[in-house]
């Protein structure tokens, strides 16, 4: 297996590659994207599309930044070099060694860890043949264990690459891989995520059971007195203004 460092301890310093050298030519195949994501900031402060353009980077790069994607971020918005490394360091959402084709981020967070992720990471790992933070060797699969990925109620759960898989347990784990192995990996339910569980989205087994009607109108459970007017003056003079 090949081995990465984890999310928890990115590089430090940038490691020259054959394919990541300031000798390598890399530039944007689509410069429409580019320029459609300069455009929502003002001229003068362009080098708030660092993050975006960074993303777009990655995502053109097979999921990582080689140093050459950095330096023509840098370039197209009108910057020191440095200023796009510290970004692209800081952030754990910017790889800049390879990753695999399906980069799993296995949340292992207070909720995630009660809930069996340190099972769902063991399965993980005796199914690819990998530990945490390391390669397969086909360049098929990554595995990093991440902070809070935001989706504790539906806990244990990973991102795969783009996608939220919940609800997760070691033989839907196993099914989750292999369908992935298969080059066919489930697709998202209609809220954008996919309990794995068959519920859906953060739903209870018995279904939805609060919310389910129209929303109140305007005024509902408002306090008689304040109708139809509070003045002001008044409000402050109560709180001592």
């Amino acid at each position: 297996a090949v081995r990465c460092m984890s999310n928890f301890h990115p590089i430090a310093t940038h490691r020259n590659r054959p394919d990541s050298n300031a000798s390598v030519v890399w530039d944007f195949h689509d410069y429409e994207r580019v320029e459609a994501i300069l455009a929502k900031y003002p001229l003068n402060y362009k080098q708030a599309g660092i993050i975006p353009l960074l993303d777009l980077a990655q995502r053109q790069h097979g999921g990582w930044l080689p140093v050459q994607a950095m330096e023509k971020v840098a370039s197209i918005v009108g910057v020191d070099k440095i200023r796009v490394f510290e970004v692209a360091t800081f952030y754990t959402m910017f790889n800049r060694e390879p990753v695999g084709k399906y980069f799993i981020q296995l949340c292992g967070t207070t909720p995630c860890m009660v809930c069996g992720s340190e099972e769902i990471k063991k399965t993980i790992e005796s199914e690819l043949g990998i530990h945490e933070g390391e390669t397969t060797p086909d360049g098929m699969f990554t595995l990093r264990e991440v902070e809070c990925l935001g989706a504790c109620a539906n806990a244990p759960m990973i991102q795969l690459n783009d996608d939220y898989y919940e609800c997760l347990t070691p033989e839907t784990t196993k099914k989750l891989l292999k369908a992935c192995k298969a080059g066919n990996p489930p697709e998202m339910g209609k809220w954008g995520s996919l309990p794995l569980n068959g519920q859906v989205s953060c739903e209870g087994p018995l279904g939805p059971q609060t919310l389910t009607g129209a929303p109140p109108e305007p005024g509902f459970m408002m306090r008689e007195d304040l109708e139809p007017a509070v003045d002001p003056a008044s409000v402050k003079e109560h709180m001592g203004y």
